[in-house]
């Protein structure tokens, strides 16, 4: 299992793209899960693992008074940066690890995260922490990834590569990589109901994303996370080009040659009261 450090670095190193590339195309989802927790004006909101605040720059906007954390120094910038520049004032953001969580129990009426706590080497310890700073009849939110077969994103990226270059391996499945561990609606309200939490309910819902170009959907992916860069971290100049040019025919045929290509994919939306 990795050491925080090593995940803090990991983050850290593609915070400047994740900015660039996957915050803006998050929050729509983001907006999503809101409406279905009840977001109201003046709660006080907890946003773990918040990277640069696709989840916490829509909370902030509604009125909300945000807490946004994460592991990585550069995201925490990023997301001050993005909150500054809408003037967003009650949003604060604070560099914590989210498996130890600084803060006092029973504080939060929303604590909250999307595609965040998903990745933790050790979920359970990740929603515990959401639990216990949630106030009693506070919600807890934890937005993830569907099953790899239903992120077209994933699917249209690991097939390009495989085209590209033959030998690829892809994805292990078991066990199945972070992002997908609580890819199944019913283990994720598994894992909310082991928290404590009551009421759930666990919804999937279609993240829409458009891509224009192959290299626009590599470098997304890329940046999605650690895991994403690492897929592809061996391959030769060549081989990444000739899977770009792959994934423009793949876009292209989507779109029918015409504007961006609309990529479906699956997310559960994960909702308990505490």
């Amino acid at each position: 299992m990795p050491e925080q450090a090593e995940i803090q670095d990991e983050w850290t190193k593609i915070a400047p793209e994740y900015d660039e590339y996957v915050t803006p195309s998050n929050v729509a989802i983001a907006e999503q899960a809101l409406e279905r927790v009840g977001l109201q004006p003046g709660m006080r909101v907890l946003d773990v693992a918040a990277g640069s605040g696709a989840l916490s720059i829509p909370t902030a906007r509604a009125g909300a008074q945000v807490l946004a954390t994460d592991i990585s120094p550069a995201m925490v910038e990023h997301l001050e940066a993005r909150a500054r520049d809408e003037g967003l004032t009650t949003l604060e953001a604070r560099v914590m690890d989210g498996q130890a969580l600084e803060l006092e129990e029973n504080t939060f009426d929303v604590a909250g995260s999307q595609f965040g706590v998903m990745l933790f080497p050790d979920l359970p310890r990740g929603l515990d922490e959401l639990t216990r700073v949630t106030r009693p009849g506070g919600r807890v939110l934890l937005v993830t990834m569907g099953p790899p077969a239903e992120i077209e994103f994933l699917q249209f990226f690991l097939g390009a590569v495989k085209a590209a270059v033959p030998g690829f391996a892809g994805l292990p499945s078991d066990p199945p990589p972070l992002p997908f561990q609580v890819a199944d609606p019913e283990k994720l309200h598994e894992k909310l109901s082991d928290a404590g939490l009551t009421k759930i309910r666990v919804e999937t819902t279609n993240h829409r994303l458009a891509f224009h170009s192959g290299a626009q959907l590599w470098d997304w992916v890329t940046a999605s996370n650690p895991i994403g860069a690492g897929l592809v971290a061996d391959l030769t100049a060549e081989q990444q080009d000739a899977a770009r040019t792959v994934l423009d025919d793949k876009l292209s045929e989507r779109s029918d040659g015409s504007g961006p290509a609309v990529l479906n994919n699956t997310v559960n939306i994960g909702i308990g009261t505490k």
